[in-house]
């Protein structure tokens, strides 16, 4: 690894993309906290990430070819939602002073940023919303799903296992977060989809056939599982077989039977809490109590 007071030589040009293929990580979804990063992203044309986060969180689906921006609550009536993206030109590696060369300096003035160079930003043709305050930090998604998503958890690109599930929960309105990071004792975990019930949490894990089948992430999830029982979460796993071919036999029944359990789904704004109730061909079927 390269020190922190060396000079990078990575220089990377990503070719223009075209939005018909399709690549995990191909658009890049960037949190913008501060009007000063809109302002250089919309009129000088660029974006900065640490060299440290893209290490830690994208390594493996980096470089994007595009760029989209969610906006927080300093934005006000565009706050909590993606509503702008760009075209990635160039990134190169530069120092913090690189970029705001008036700033005085302190212990952040050396640290390194990819500097993302950016077309002109346009506009989505629909907001992508966020119904709940979450922590989002990077949401690396495609092309097709920046363009057809009408909210914040249509975005993630996980798994093919993870969209089958969330097309159900959808479908049937279970309301749930994708990717939800919670913080245990003090880890961080992201879980695949985060239901709030009445009287509980669930945690919904889509596990891949072959991911939690090796040895070594054994002690892992134990420590993980173990951490969020402690604070207060219910677990549910399910293989590739039991999301695609038990989806309607087992899956679903047994997510509806602990939503139930729990007080049915604590939804925003809703006075009475909703339950699950299956019939007899185990079709789902929702309704307010």
């Amino acid at each position: 690894m390269k020190r922190e007071d060396s000079k990078p030589k990575d220089r990377r040009r990503p070719r223009p993309a075209k939005p018909e293929n399709r690549r995990r990580g191909e658009v890049l979804v960037a949190i913008v906290n501060e009007h000063r990063d809109f302002a250089a992203a919309k009129e000088a044309g660029w974006y900065r990430i640490p060299v440290a986060s893209v290490e830690k969180w994208l390594k493996d689906r980096w470089p994007p070819r595009w760029l989209a921006f969610y906006q927080t609550k300093v934005f006000g009536s565009e706050g909590y939602a993606v509503n702008h993206y760009a075209q990635v030109l160039d990134i190169q590696v530069v120092t913090r002073h690189e970029l705001f060369p008036d700033e005085p300096e302190h212990e952040k003035t050396h640290k390194h940023y990819h500097k993302l160079i950016l077309g002109a930003l346009q506009r989505l043709p629909k907001p992508i919303v966020s119904r709940r305050w979450r922590r989002i930090v990077f949401i690396p998604t495609t092309w097709h799903k920046l363009m057809t998503a009408t909210e914040i958890n249509d975005l993630f690109d996980e798994s093919p296992l993870e969209d089958d599930l969330w097309a159900q929960f959808k479908r049937l309105k279970i309301v749930a977060e994708r990717q939800e990071f919670v913080e245990v004792k003090p880890r961080f975990y992201a879980l695949d989809f985060a239901v709030y019930c009445t009287s509980g949490k669930l945690d919904v894990e889509a596990d891949g056939d072959t991911w939690h089948a090796v040895r070594e992430r054994i002690p892992m999830d134990n420590l993980r599982d173990n951490d969020l029982e402690t604070g207060g979460w219910r677990i549910l796993r399910f293989n590739g077989h039991q999301v695609r071919e038990e989806m309607g036999e087992y899956c679903l029944p047994t997510i509806a039977e602990n939503i139930n359990r729990l007080g049915g789904l604590d939804e925003e704004r809703r006075v009475v809490p909703r339950h699950i109730h299956l019939d007899s061909t185990f079709q789902m079927d929702f309704f307010d109590d």
